[in-house]
């Protein structure tokens, strides 16, 4: 029966976390610095559940405002409209411009809830010591990394047009209040997904291996 091969941890090796760099730490309670970049080097971050929990539910309670209120109110000479992300996508959708459409409802709503899913799931997952799964698991998590940078997407829309659409006092395009709890979702998420260490799904992974040794 072949033998799993053996980890960093278990070979007393540290990843730098800003180069990459595979070093031996200085001792098992100061782990010094890297000799290539500089940058502190840690065996596993601190408090990253603990961390990446806070930061995931303030995302969560952020994202009901998000897209309860609206995050743009156009005034004209008659009317004023406020619009939601979800009354944004209708609206694009009716006026026959749906490819616009669906790219604001998979970016604005669709990703930042996949991605509070994603990282609870993966927090749930390491808390349990769940076993197996742990590729699949990894490659959530830079999913998660990669795609985090696109969902600041409706924001950015809300902006150009706030910025192009300034006609007053014929009509005017202001940003609502869903924007800024928008964008503290986005900005959460990311901070929460750096600071969620991926090294402990690996862990779970070699206490499963010495159980079954």
């Amino acid at each position: 029966m072949s033998r799993a091969a053996v980890t960093g941890a278990q070979a007393g090796l540290i990843s730098c976390e800003t180069c990459k760099l595979l070093t031996r730490p200085l001792d098992a309670e100061h782990a010094g610095h890297c000799p290539r970049c500089g940058a502190a080097l840690e065996v596993r971050r601190f408090q990253s559940l603990q961390r990446t929990w806070a930061l995931l539910i303030a995302a969560a309670i952020c994202y009901i405002p998000a897209n309860l209120l609206p995050v743009m109110v156009s005034n004209t000479f008659a009317t004023s409209d406020a619009e939601t992300i979800m009354g944004g996508v209708v609206f694009l959708y009716t006026s026959g411009s749906w490819p616009l459409a669906l790219i604001v409802l998979v970016a604005s709503v669709m990703v930042p809830l996949g991605k509070l899913l994603a990282l609870a799931y993966l927090l749930v997952s390491v808390q349990r010591g769940m076993a197996g799964r742990h590729h699949e698991r990894a490659r959530l998590f830079r999913i998660v990394t990669f795609i985090g940078r696109w969902s600041m997407l409706d924001v950015f829309v809300d902006t150009f047009t706030v910025a192009l659409v300034q006609l007053q006092p014929l009509m005017s395009v202001l940003p609502g209040p869903g924007v800024l709890f928008f964008a503290a979702v986005v900005v959460l998420t990311m901070l929460a997904a750096e600071t969620f260490d991926p090294r402990l799904i690996w862990d779970s992974a070699t206490h499963m291996e010495k159980q079954d040794d």
